[in-house]
């Protein structure tokens, strides 16, 4: 189809543009949690703001119903299967990384889970000692030093920066489900995976994010560093600083 010619090539455009940027940034090293790197803040501000909005009447709420309504067990299963259906892509990018052992772990989970675990509703591999881990594109991109840029407030999306924005696109592009609900005219069926995996991680941080804009004299700000902290300790491959909410 034209349209997703053209979107493929416009993300091959944004890779390479992307790459090219790399720099001699060591691994890691951006973004700095320290540094201001936001020239639109006044339109990501409005952004933020309009996102706030929506939390407060839309996300939260229904957050807060299916954190509170749906039995716990059918929430750990709902979580399992997402992060099955999410194992290939996080393959992939464990190894373009280089980590053998996160790769060797993830390959384990995969196969685990789909089998055992009845596609994924049970984490099979968890309780067999190897933990879930996550990896996108622009991690991949961060631990090659390609620079963040500056710092977006995406409508919906939230905090991000062009990197994690190609990155994104590319983990569409690069995740087999996706892929076959596409070829199949169902993509309605990705955008429900999207709807609820984001469901889901809004319900685990209903909490900590009350808390941080409770105590908070910039909650804009706040979430800027926040990001910037958590992504950087993602690209280092160490657990992010205490409180930091799961994106």
């Amino acid at each position: 189809m034209p349209l997703l010619s053209t979107l493929r090539a416009c993300v091959i455009l944004g890779l390479t543009l992307v790459a090219g940027c790399a720099g001699n940034t060591e691994p890691g090293a951006e973004p700095d949690p320290y540094a201001i790197n936001d020239p639109i803040e006044p339109v990501n501000r409005a952004i933020f703001s309009f996102n706030l909005t929506l939390d407060e009447y839309v996300l939260k709420p229904v957050a807060t119903a299916y954190r509170d309504y749906v039995p716990g067990a059918v929430q750990k299963s709902i979580r399992s299967f997402l992060n099955n259906l999410n194992s290939p892509v996080i393959l992939f990018n464990d190894g373009l990384q280089g980590e053998g052992k996160l790769a060797g772990d993830t390959f384990a989970r995969l196969w685990l889970n789909t089998i055992l675990g009845l596609g994924g509703l049970m984490d099979v591999a968890t309780d067999l000692g190897i933990p879930y881990h996550d990896a996108d594109f622009g991690q991949t991109f961060g631990v090659w030093g390609v620079p963040a840029g500056p710092y977006l407030m995406l409508p919906v999306f939230g905090p991000s920066n062009p990197r994690d924005v190609v990155g994104f696109v590319a983990g569409i592009f690069a995740d087999p489900f996706d892929a076959a609900m596409s070829d199949a005219d169902a993509d309605y069926v990705s955008y429900g995976r999207g709807v609820i995996s984001g469901i889901d991680t809004r319900s685990r941080n209903i909490d900590i994010l009350d808390r941080i804009q409770s105590t908070s004299l910039d909650y804009y700000a706040t979430i800027r560093s926040l990001y910037e902290q958590r992504r950087a300790a993602q690209i280092r491959h160490e657990a992010p600083p205490e409180g930091n909410p799961n994106p």
